[in-house]
């Protein structure tokens, strides 16, 4: 795991810094299927790029309907939030574009090297989930009192609900955004837990 992040570096200084990277085991098997089922179901069979969903982010968003953010985490693949996270910088305007490029050359240095297993788990461990909490160690403990090994499905989707925006949608207390989505992370999680590739990434 990386010592520390420039994304921890800049949260630290107004929030704190909350972590406790652990190992694959350590984590529980809901929390790995919650991720991949509301962050990306593609994450078995793409190369680090999921090219479906970033044609249909090309595509012009139709005016005057509400937009509502769609399990699968967008065209951003755990791959691709793992070279971000990981190796470059968090951030929108001219630095989003600026970061492209190296994301994508991380993104396949990461594919050809670690494998998925190892993608996720370094994924679970970094990620922002609230102000100053970043993995799944951390927010296990800051929102549930327990170590994320011991994660309930519903704990589990309710921690990864917070995602893309953790600042805002709010595990606790719960905002509308979190209590509208992990449901639906939940549906998921039924829905491809038969997936002989997820399953494959996931057992123990």
């Amino acid at each position: 795991m990386p010592p520390i992040t420039i994304t921890q570096i800049s949260n630290s200084f107004s929030y704190g810094l909350k972590r406790d990277y652990v190992s694959w085991n350590d984590i529980s098997y809901n929390v790995k299927l919650a991720a991949i089922a509301s962050e990306d179901q593609a994450f078995p069979d793409h190369s680090g790029f999921d090219w479906d969903a970033i044609e249909k982010s090309l595509k012009p968003k139709k005016k005057n309907k509400k937009s509502k953010v769609p399990l699968g985490g967008g065209a951003s693949t755990i791959t691709q939030q793992v070279a971000k996270n990981v190796f470059l910088w968090q951030g929108g305007g001219i630095t989003r574009y600026i970061r492209k490029v190296p994301e994508m050359y991380f993104t396949k240095m990461i594919e050809w090297t670690w494998g998925k297993r190892r993608i996720l788990e370094v994924y679970l461990n970094t990620i922002e989930m609230g102000e100053g909490v970043f993995g799944i160690e951390a927010a296990a403990q800051t929102y549930f009192h327990k170590p994320a090994k011991n994660l309930t499905r519903e704990e589990a989707a309710k921690i990864i609900a917070c995602l893309p925006n953790p600042k805002v949608f709010t595990v606790v207390p719960m905002s509308n955004r979190v209590s509208w989505r992990y449901p639906q992370i939940l549906r998921e999680m039924n829905n491809i837990e038969d997936d002989e590739d997820v399953l494959e990434i996931i057992k123990k």
